[in-house]
């Protein structure tokens, strides 16, 4: 009989333990730790963090592991819970494409919990996180039709990134707990049926989105729980007739993208870091803006702004046009091309727009919002056709003497083709952890996670505040 997709996967994962993973990939992993930990570090204060964090201390238990950035300690899962709410709150978290997935916001959270509750090292928990993640990026890439040339997840309004994270999560919490290969894979199996997420907040409000990677880690270490327990989960689980294909991508996935070079071809490595605490889909508008601007540009003179993104993306940020050109919260404000391009005309802080660029006060701010009202958001030819690979764009302005200035993006900064340099990478996390964390505290983070590998817990990663 031959292998089932989970036993491969499982087999990839205790092989990645037992032997290690190669040494780029082992410091990629560390930069993954460092952009969480910062973007979560800086979620505190911010819907719905504090909500969460007070039902996970009602509910209390076994002290297993540190909330990050305070001093509660709480059970392993309900820690991933708080923590990958924190991850994926401000939308700062590293994305793949052509999945349009974030992996680690679910698997960095759930590995730190349950490494500290099981007194894992660094380097454990970081083989961990890079075959959480791996896992993470391939199950979403299974789903991408290039047909449609979009993910059939999103097609069907499902977030990728919960119901693949949920599976990730369970994978990398077995392999830290020492599960063997038919353990990882009955992990695996059973976080199938807890996975969930719809993108419907995206378009109408609401914040439970925020809180997807959270559950997505909550629920990925009960199944491992589970399966160390003895609940098994079925050996067809993704691809059999009523496995996670069929419940969520109408059965159609890739087996290639799924399994293809599992352990040789670290997809891994090719992860953007993002530069701006906005929806991925407009990055293209604030590089195109960003880069305008440098060449002199004078925003007082602006007449018209058209901004072409690939066909598929205006749905997120594009319509409806009159809550785009007026959003109606600062969450909302990183999902509008219109607001995301005025405020990278504007100015911005940090890598160039910040989350400072996304409060009360901007949205009402007269500037951006003329600025904003006068984009007008187009499907652009090149974009789409290169969309997911990629999530490029072209910026037209035309001033009121005539003037016209054009950018156009094939390549938004953070990925591979244009990434960001290491002194980017730790600009981003101090302007965030500095939200939270002392200067002291800050340096004492950063210095841990650089040296995790030689480290015998993680438990100070968790425990500075």
């Amino acid at each position: 009989m031959p292998e089932t997709l989970v036993a491969r996967l499982a087999a990839f994962a205790v092989e990645a333990r037992d032997r290690g993973v190669p040494a780029g990939v082992l410091e990629d992993a560390k930069s993954r730790v460092l952009d969480v930990l910062g973007n979560s570090l800086a979620a505190w204060g911010d819907e719905p963090g504090d909500a969460i964090l007070g039902m996970a201390l009602d509910w209390g238990g076994k002290p297993e592991a540190a909330v990050l950035g305070k001093a509660a300690h709480l059970p392993a899962p309900n820690v991933a819970l708080v923590n990958g709410t924190l991850a994926h709150a401000l939308d700062f978290d590293d994305t793949h494409l052509p999945s349009v997935l974030h992996p680690s916001a679910s698997v960095v959270p759930a590995v730190l919990a349950v490494a500290q509750a099981v007194g894992a090292s660094g380097l454990e928990a970081l083989v961990a996180i890079a075959v959480g993640d791996e896992i993470n990026v391939r199950l979403g890439a299974a789903s991408y039709d290039p047909l449609i040339r979009n993910s059939i997840f999103f097609e069907n309004g499902l977030h990728a990134t919960s119901i693949c994270g949920t599976l990730a999560a369970a994978a990398a919490a077995g392999v830290l707990m020492g599960l063997d290969q038919g353990g990882v894979a009955s992990a695996v199996g059973i976080a199938a049926s807890m996975g969930a997420g719809l993108l419907e907040a995206n378009r109408t409000g609401g914040s439970v989105k925020r809180m997807h990677c959270g559950w997505a880690g909550h629920a990925g270490i009960t199944a491992a729980l589970l399966s160390a327990r003895g609940v098994t989960g079925p050996p067809t689980v993704l691809e059999g007739r009523f496995g996670f294909f069929r419940a969520y991508s109408e059965g159609r996935f890739d087996e290639e993208a799924l399994i293809g070079g599992l352990g040789d071809r670290w997809e891994l490595l090719r992860v953007h870091y993002k530069p701006y605490p906005t929806n991925h889909f407009t990055h293209a508008g604030i590089d195109a803006a960003l880069a305008l601007r440098a060449q002199g540009l004078d925003v007082n003179d602006i007449a018209e702004i058209e901004l072409g993104v690939a066909a598929p993306t205006l749905r997120t940020i594009a319509e409806p046009p009159e809550q785009k050109a007026h959003p109606p919260s600062p969450y909302a404000a990183k999902f509008s091309g219109p607001f995301t391009v005025a405020t990278a005309l504007l100015g911005g802080g940090g890598l160039g727009v910040y989350l400072d660029d996304f409060t009360d006060a901007t949205i009402g701010d007269p500037g951006r919002l003329r600025l904003a009202g006068l984009v007008r958001c187009v499907a652009d030819e090149e974009a789409t056709e290169a969309f997911p690979n990629s999530f490029g764009g072209v910026l037209k302005i035309r001033t009121t003497s005539g003037a016209e200035f054009e950018h156009r993006v094939r390549h938004n900064r953070g990925g591979p083709e244009n990434p960001l340099s290491p002194e980017e990478l730790a600009t981003k996390f101090r302007l965030n952890a500095s939200r939270w964390l002392s200067e002291s505290g800050m340096a004492e983070m950063e210095e841990t996670v650089r040296r995790l590998d030689e480290t015998p817990t993680v438990d100070r990663v968790l425990e500075i505040t």
